[in-house]
Parts: structure tokens; sequence; C-alpha cells
């Protein structure tokens, strides 16, 4: 049987202080199903289930699903549609009046950007005109639990680099939880999407870069 990468707390059980806690009477009590592991320095908590909350810095991937007089309002796989304005998404002028913004970014277009800021009442803007590539063509997306990006990506970006190479695939991955794959074929396509699956299935497990080998070796 494989090893646990951690410990499993559920929610209601005593835990040490984190972002997942909160306080009553006299003890520290873990909001969500949490996974802590424990080394020499530092223990690491990583939650099990979450849905994606914004926070500035964070790369994403997202889908427009709205073309405005302003911009775009993009699917990033929170609560609601996170604000793409104009100025994010081009470094040049654009005459609003004469420019339609669809021939720019449709809807259903997949773009690859990062969070510029998160306002009080929910409201998430997003940029893309620095990365690159900004606007993903070919390929497709698929949705994972948000708090297994991390294993998904793998400590300097191991696990995507592994799954990428053992199926001749781009893999962007964004922390909100949507991963765009670019295929050469369908076979290394669902490859590499069974590959993202398994580790999400597992993310709980040490040793998952083996596992993860062994396991697409047996494709």
């Amino acid at each position: 049987m494989a090893e646990l990468y951690g410990k499993i707390v559920l929610p209601g059980e005593e835990i040490e202080k984190n972002n997942y806690t909160y306080k009553f009477q006299d003890k520290t009590i873990s909001k969500k199903v949490l996974l802590v592991s424990q080394d020499e320095k530092r223990s690491k908590v990583i939650p099990l289930s979450e849905v994606y909350y914004p926070n500035v810095g964070d790369k994403i991937i997202g889908i427009v699903k709205e073309v405005e007089a302003s911009g775009w309002f993009v699917d990033i796989n929170s609560i609601n549609y996170a604000f793409l304005p104009i100025a994010e998404a081009v470094k040049e002028f654009i005459d609003i009046y004469r420019t339609d913004l669809s021939k720019i970014l449709d809807v259903d277009t997949v773009i690859h950007g990062r969070v510029i800021n998160v306002m009080k009442n929910k409201i998430v803007q997003i940029s893309i005109k620095d990365e690159k590539p900004n606007k993903l063509i070919g390929g497709g997306v698929i949705k994972v639990n948000p708090a297994k990006v991390a294993r998904i990506i793998g400590k300097n970006m191991s696990m995507v680099k592994l799954i990428s190479e053992k199926t001749n695939s781009k893999i962007l991955v964004g922390k909100n939880g949507y991963i765009w794959i670019n295929a050469k074929d369908a076979d290394s396509l669902i490859k590499a999407i069974n590959a993202i699956k398994f580790v999400e299935r597992n993310a709980h497990l040490k040793g998952l870069t083996e596992l993860v080998s062994n396991y697409l070796e047996k494709l």
C-alpha cells in the first residue's frame, strides 16, 4: 500500500493554527479536510477539497464568456467571472467605438493570464498582456480540484514536465484548476489527461513522481 503524504485532519478536529482553522473556546479547530505533512523545519497544510479563491499574482487559465464594450468577462473557475479590461489585453491603443472586440478575443477563446486585482465586492480583474503565450490556440481545457494544482505542477515544475515529456504534449496549469493541453494526437491527449487525473486522485500519497512515471509506462 502506498504511504500517505501526510496525516488526514477532518473538520472539527483540533490542529495547529493555519489558514483553514478557527478558534473555539481554548482550541484551534479545522474548518476543512486537510492533509498535514511535517518535516524538520515546518508543517505543510493542503486542503483536499476547495473552490478557487483568486489572489493577486495567481497565474490562471480562463475562457472568454462575454464580450463587452470595454473588455471581456472570463470564466476562471471561481464564484464570479473575472473582468479583462482592454488595456490589460493589448498594448496598443484601441478605439472602442470603431473596434469589434470579438475580433481580438471572441467567446470561448482560451487565455493564459494572471490576477491583478481582487476588490472587496469580489470583482476580480485579470491581465494577459505580459504573458507568453496569452491566447491559447488549439488543444483543450480540463478542470481539476484547485487544491491539487500544486501537486500536479510539482516541485520546480517537475510533475507537469514529466507528463508533458512522456505524452509529447504542451501543458499549462492554472492555479484556478483549469489546465490547457495541446497534444500531437488523440492518444497523446488521452494519456496526458489520464496522468493528470491520476495525480489529482493520488495527491495525498508520498513518492507520487515515481507512481506517475510507472503509471505512464503502463498506459
